[in-house]
């Protein structure tokens, strides 16, 4: 099973859009079609100690979602301490991001899986070392992109920008998803129609506002939408 065909890379038009939270919502909506769904956070930035090691919020809160269990390190292989950019927080930790032992990871999970959400971290050039960044992680990975546009002012340009770059990369850009985040953006309806025109079609789903994300409905993504992810990658299923 290629990587292309068996999961999907969620990249953000920002941090602090909602990546974690459609991940999840996604993830849970996809173990309720009755397959077998895997989960990745290839790096992240921002953990505490404990007995186990350094653990970090996103990636538990994916694990918790999935029906797949793995090794905490198999799920998120670059764990870092300080909550900043990944490659300053590598550089603080003496660690070297190796893009070669992520897919490693993600192979043994998608051995494993009928299918892997992977969430990126940051935005889709967010920096991993001095040279690469999360576009060469979603590259190496062969997965195509759901992107999570936040909705609030500068969301059309962040989105198309972003947009752009996945595709300038060679990588299918196969949905997206409009996460409300300011409930009182003016004209918020007339922004969601210029994305679908300006990105090619209609969202997936779009999220509702929500104050506190944990206390998101479980079920604010069905089934039968989630499942459309399936057929991401498939020959003309690009945006």
């Amino acid at each position: 099973m290629s990587a292309r065909r068996c999961g999907i890379f969620v990249a953000g038009t920002d941090t602090g859009v909602g990546k974690t939270l459609v991940a999840q919502l996604l993830v849970g909506a996809l173990v309720r079609t009755g397959r077998r769904i895997a989960v990745m956070k290839p790096v992240a930035a921002g953990a505490v100690r404990s007995a186990d090691g350094l653990r970090n919020d996103d990636a538990l809160a994916l694990m918790r979602a999935a029906n797949v269990a793995a090794p905490y390190e198999c799920i998120n292989p670059f764990c870092l301490e300080a909550p900043v950019s990944p490659h300053i927080a590598a550089h603080a930790a003496a660690v070297r991001i190796d893009i070669a032992h992520i897919v490693g990871c993600f192979q043994a999970l998608a051995d494993r899986a009928d299918y892997v959400v992977v969430e990126g971290a940051g935005g889709w050039l967010a920096p991993v070392s001095e040279t690469r960044s999360m576009a060469d992680v979603a590259r190496a990975l062969g997965l195509p992109v759901l992107l999570v546009v936040g909705m609030k002012l500068g969301c059309l340009n962040h989105a198309q920008l972003t947009a752009r770059a996945v595709r300038a990369d060679g990588q299918a850009l196969g949905a997206w998803i409009a996460n409300r985040l300011d409930p009182n953006l003016a004209c918020a309806e007339e922004n969601l129609a210029t994305l679908t025109r300006l990105l090619g079609c209609e969202p997936l789903t779009v999220l509702p506002y929500c104050r506190n994300p944990e206390a998101a409905r479980a079920d604010a993504i069905e089934p039968a939408v989630a499942a459309r992810l399936l057929r991401v990658g498939e020959p003309g299923a690009d945006t």
